[in-house]
């Protein structure tokens, strides 16, 4: 009788995988919206209804710097129906926080959707055009310029510029890159380090200036932005990603038909043109498996921790 009893729960459990899915899917976005991880989210989420079959219901959980949205996921049950778009701050620079959850071990990768360039802009008044100019005036102006503080990402590349130019920063912190935004607007505060896509709007409308892309080389959608090798500070990056995650133990078939659905979404030119127009580049083709994203995530998570753990960052 036990023996039977298992087959039949076996085979009840491979009817529901076989069936997956046969209800909306939730897409997290653990922060509110209007910004770029919900706008991307959003893009995505509408894309994947078509391969799928089902309705995919973003819901936003914002708080804590993503931890209380993600934290959700982590808990939920692991049956395909409730993911996470995932990025550099949720899930590898969140280690500043007390999380109960495990950002290695608690989640299972679907796939890396995007490779997000991080910016360094300034002030439409600022006194300098470039980053090489930038510089010189911190140096001539020791501890004047300021520096918004609204991510882990924004205070770690922060330090290291002043590590790598011997200048000083003011750092300024900020709830979130909106309010950070409408301060650098009213030429509050004098530079920011955030994705290019929350800065395209203003940097088309000339109300901001972009002095570098702190990546190793330049973006394919923002082609004149020079990288920060390019503009003086050699090495200076920035990681900025989006990626999709569902709880660990969440079977192989609903993993394999989600990562199916995002892929399909993202090979949209319809899809592609969106996300361009909001600065970001679609990551390379083996990327976007559940194993691209294991191993992208993981060499991340070596690069970033040990920076993090000895800039001795704390949540305020």
């Amino acid at each position: 009788m036990r023996r039977l009893a298992l087959l039949l729960v076996l085979a009840a459990s491979q009817a529901a995988a076989q069936g997956f899915p046969t209800k909306p899917v939730t897409l997290v976005s653990p922060f509110p919206p209007g910004g770029s991880t919900d706008t991307t989210a959003r893009i995505i989420a509408e894309r994947m209804r078509a391969p799928l079959g089902q309705s995919v219901v973003v819901e936003n959980v914002g708080g804590a710097g993503g931890t209380i949205g993600v934290g959700r996921v982590a808990r939920a049950a692991p049956d395909g129906y409730t993911i996470d778009i995932g990025q550099w701050d949720t899930h590898v620079g969140n280690i500043i926080f007390p999380l109960n959850y495990d950002l290695q071990k608690d989640f299972e990768p679907i796939g890396l959707m995007t490779i997000n360039p991080q910016l360094l802009i300034a002030r439409k008044g600022f006194p300098a055009d470039d980053l090489q100019g930038a510089i010189a005036w911190m140096k001539a102006n020791p501890g004047k310029a300021t520096l918004v503080e609204q991510t882990a990402a924004a205070k770690i590349a922060g330090i290291q510029l002043q590590q790598a130019t011997g200048t000083t920063l003011q750092f300024v912190p900020f709830r979130g890159a909106g309010p950070a935004m409408q301060a650098m607007l009213g030429e509050q505060v004098d530079l920011m380090i955030l994705q290019a896509a929350a800065v395209m709007p203003q940097a088309r409308a000339g109300t901001v200036k972009i002095l570098a892309n702190l990546s190793p080389r330049r973006s394919q959608v923002i082609p004149d932005v020079p990288t920060s090798d390019e503009a003086g500070v050699p090495g200076w990056y920035a990681a900025g990603w989006f990626a999709l995650f569902a709880p660990r133990g969440t079977p192989l078939d609903g993993v394999t038909k989600l990562n199916r659905a995002m892929v399909d979404a993202l090979a949209d030119p319809a899809v592609r043109r969106r996300l361009a127009d909001l600065g970001l580049d679609i990551a390379q083709r083996e990327q976007q498996s559940p194993e691209g994203l294991a191993a992208f995530h993981m060499a991340e998570t070596d690069k970033w921790w040990p920076v993090i753990k000895a800039s001795g960052i704390k949540v305020e």
